[in-house]
């Protein structure tokens, strides 16, 4: 966890990379393709009758003898939610839930410095509470409470509960969980996010055990949601017919997310955090 704190001074200026339809309502420090009344000089345009005189360059119309105004940049903040499945598979293994949680924490930590808008909200969870918040002072405080998140109570499962209470103002949502709920579930609540007109991230985050089983043998597999007992033999044929499903659940998976405008990104609690924030988010596009 300690680790993670080495990268926030990389982090504090990099922005979430957002082609959102739907504009802010409030001021920010993100720069919009729409002009407005901040104070980031964009370009000079023609005095039309009417515009403001006191937009005016003299310098300019000095050396043209013509009246030119200068254009700025309206800056839009954009309210980005992030949604952390908190049921018990999620936890069920510590560092699938420690990786999770240092994923989240870091994301939220990239909004507020951007002086945007954050939702948090650990989802299944009754007594883990939504944060919400803005700006940069609160970044460093956000990005430590989500990293101390304990166990809590969970209830239900992360899609239903999320596909409930999905907040509906935001330009981007991002779901952290390791996305193995029933497909048609997960289609539906992405619809209802795009019909939202909201960009959609789904980061899946597995264990390597998870991934590539290492367990031989007989086996009593408790459902870690449901309490169903499944007793098993594994064995290597078993194992590879196991990933074979995995891998086209994933596939499966990111077609939906891409039907929907998303992006899919599948991780490991294995892999290095800043590979991921450093080389696999810019390299989609994803974050500068």
């Amino acid at each position: 966890m300690s680790s993670y704190h080495a990268l926030l001074g990389r982090l504090q200026k990099m922005r979430l990379l957002v082609k959102t339809r739907k504009r802010g309502i409030h001021k920010g420090s993100r720069q919009s393709s729409h002009f407005g009344s901040s104070l980031e000089f964009s370009d000079f345009r023609v005095y039309q009758p009417g515009d403001d005189v006191r937009q005016i360059d003299w310098n300019v119309f000095g050396r043209t003898q013509k009246h030119y105004i200068k254009r700025f940049l309206d800056e839009q903040e954009l309210s980005i939610a992030i949604y952390l499945d908190s049921t018990s598979s999620m936890r069920q293994i510590q560092s699938k839930w420690e990786f999770a949680k240092g994923l989240a924490a870091l994301l939220s930590y990239v909004v507020l410095a951007s002086e945007d808008r954050l939702v948090f909200s650990p989802v299944a969870s009754k007594s883990l509470m939504a944060i919400r918040r803005k700006g940069a002072v609160s970044s460093r405080r956000t990005y430590l409470e989500i990293l101390g998140l304990d166990e809590g109570e969970q209830t239900g499962e992360f899609i239903a509960n999320l596909h409930n209470t999905v907040s509906k103002n935001q330009q981007l949502s991002i779901l952290i969980s390791d996305g193995l709920e029933p497909l048609d579930r997960v289609e539906a609540l992405l619809k209802k996010l795009s019909s939202l007109k909201q960009e959609i991230w789904f980061l899946q985050v597995l264990s390597s055990e998870e991934i590539s089983p290492s367990y031989l043998g007989d086996l009593k597999l408790i459902d870690s949601e449901s309490d169903a007992v499944v007793n098993v033999s594994l064995n290597p044929g078993i194992v590879s017919d196991y990933e074979k499903r995995l891998m086209e659940h994933n596939r499966e998976l990111e077609k939906i997310c891409r039907r929907y405008g998303g992006h899919f990104i599948s991780v490991s609690d294995q892999d290095s955090m800043q590979s991921i924030l450093f080389h696999e988010l810019p390299s989609r596009g994803l974050i500068r």
